[in-house]
């Protein structure tokens, strides 16, 4: 066995991977998340990744995953005992995550919320606001005392996009790109322009009406697949963290691994 750590995040658009040797980051990997898949089927599209990286799977000694899709879950960790031979750290209430949760019910937030938390402290001193872009966009707010506070939710943008065009008659899909102008010449670019700066918009206002209630200077983080669109017309994003949720699984297994 190995002493590699493999991280795994399971969204409701893709499946995140990455490895660490230590803190070293390795390598990453993205994958279309599936209504489900064996583990079999998980050994072969893996597998496939580790080779174009050089890497075996000999070399992982143990794994961390985050889910927001409960069924996918069970062939991910019987995937991990069964090539790996461990199992894995699934992040979830009882989880030393280094943040104490104040919210009404701390399991209504999801893994990868509390994930992402996780990987902003060990980055940035809080407090912070944290917003991930996936398949919605939400907000994580953590106190200058490590506590998680709560955020918001709302659609993302690529979901957004296409419901535009699926629920109207004449407007088409469309790229999700930022315009040559806020004033569209033509409809593609009237419905790139109501989406991005609407989206930039809507995010620097919920920013700005998060920050007073923290009190003192607050660094603003983003993440997610669609965080680089978004952070460079922000007036509010100052920090961008493409993998802040696979450091947060790092972290999150330390963690684990000092308590024991």
């Amino acid at each position: 066995m190995g002493s590699d750590l493999l991280v795994v995040d399971i969204g409701n658009t893709h499946v995140v991977m990455g490895v660490y040797r230590g803190r070293e980051f390795l390598a990453d990997w993205r994958i279309h998340t599936k209504t489900r898949r064996t583990e079999d089927e998980l050994a072969i599209t893996i597998k496939e990744l580790f080779r174009l990286e050089q890497m075996e799977f000999s070399s992982i000694g143990a794994a961390a995953i985050s889910c927001v899709v409960p069924p996918l879950l069970p062939d991910f960790v019987h995937f991990c005992k069964r090539f790996f031979g461990v199992q894995p750290l699934v992040v979830g209430p009882g989880v030393r995550t280094g943040i104490s949760v104040k919210v009404d019910d701390p399991r209504e937030v999801g893994a990868d919320r509390i994930t992402n938390a996780a990987g902003a402290i060990s980055l940035y001193k809080p407090p912070l606001i944290i917003v991930d872009f996936g398949t919605a966009i939400t907000f994580d707010v953590v106190s200058a005392q490590n506590e998680y506070l709560g955020g918001a939710i709302a659609p993302g943008m690529s979901m957004s996009l296409a419901a535009l065009s699926v629920n109207t008659a004449m407007l088409p899909r469309v790229e999700l790109a930022k315009p040559p102008s806020v004033i569209g010449s033509n409809t593609i670019n009237s419905m790139q322009s109501g989406m991005f700066y609407g989206f930039v918009s809507m995010v620097d206002g919920i920013v700005r009406k998060i920050k007073p209630l923290l009190g003192e200077e607050v660094t603003v983080i983003a993440t997610g697949g669609e965080a680089r669109l978004v952070a460079e017309a922000s007036e509010t994003i100052n920090k961008l963290e493409s993998r802040l949720t696979l450091e947060g699984l790092r972290v999150i297994h330390e963690n684990t691994r000092k308590g024991r």
